[in-house]
């Protein structure tokens, strides 16, 4: 930060340090959640497929292996119908959406907190600029009718610099929420349509294929 950005942002008052704790803070959690999201995110169809294939071999071990070393929500769940695979379509259903329903709070973990910060930058922001106004207007007092513009301006400007910073930490923290919202929801599209096409292929094809309970 040079000496002038410096000198533009002590005049914001006490309030910036708060706004840029809040971006910090939003930045942390905003790559640590685009990570993890990306992690979790596999391909379904060739990861299901390749159980399919395990199962048609009756090689269930290496099936829950493969599901052991694939990061993320829907090789749990996965997981969690083969080791069902020799219930009725009730029970493996219920095993399937216990684990989904597990999966889910881990994945909207701390997204509510971007917007939280989306929703308090703006109103401190605005305290900033209630508080450089009073500022001003106490100057003005102060002075009476010869108070300068020099002896303004420091109100002027808290109050100009507070409002600015307040968006623009909100709006990056409103826009990362709603992306890390989308990958959430195209995880759980993943989870639902492997869910549903592995409790039609252990019900149905596994067991015309004579697959072998685990």
């Amino acid at each position: 930060m040079t000496a002038f950005s410096y000198s533009v942002f002590v005049r914001g008052g006490p309030v910036m340090w708060l706004l840029v704790a809040l971006g910090v803070t939003a930045l942390v959690v905003f790559v640590e959640r685009a990570l993890f999201l990306h992690r979790g995110q596999i391909r379904s169809t060739e990861f299901l497929n390749g159980i399919k294939n395990l199962l048609q071999k009756d090689r269930l071990m290496e099936a829950l292996t493969l599901c052991e070393e694939t990061p993320g929500p829907v090789a749990k769940l996965v997981k969690a119908g083969l080791r069902h695979a020799q219930d009725d379509e009730p029970a493996m259903r219920f095993a399937v959406q216990e684990a989904a329903l597990a999966e889910l709070p881990v994945l909207e973990r701390r997204i509510s907190s971007l917007a939280a910060i989306a929703q308090i930058a703006p109103l401190l922001g605005l305290l900033g600029t209630l508080l450089g106004m009073i500022q001003t207007f106490w100057y003005f007092n102060q002075g009476g009718s010869y108070a300068t513009p020099q002896a303004l301006a420091g109100g002027m400007w808290e109050a100009l610099l507070t409002a600015a910073a307040g968006l623009v930490v909100a709006i990056p923290a409103h826009l990362g929420r709603h992306f890390l919202a989308g990958r959430v929801r195209a995880l759980v599209q993943d989870m639902e349509w492997v869910g549903n096409e592995l409790l039609r292929y252990l019900s149905l094809d596994h067991r015309k294929d004579g697959g072998r309970a685990p």
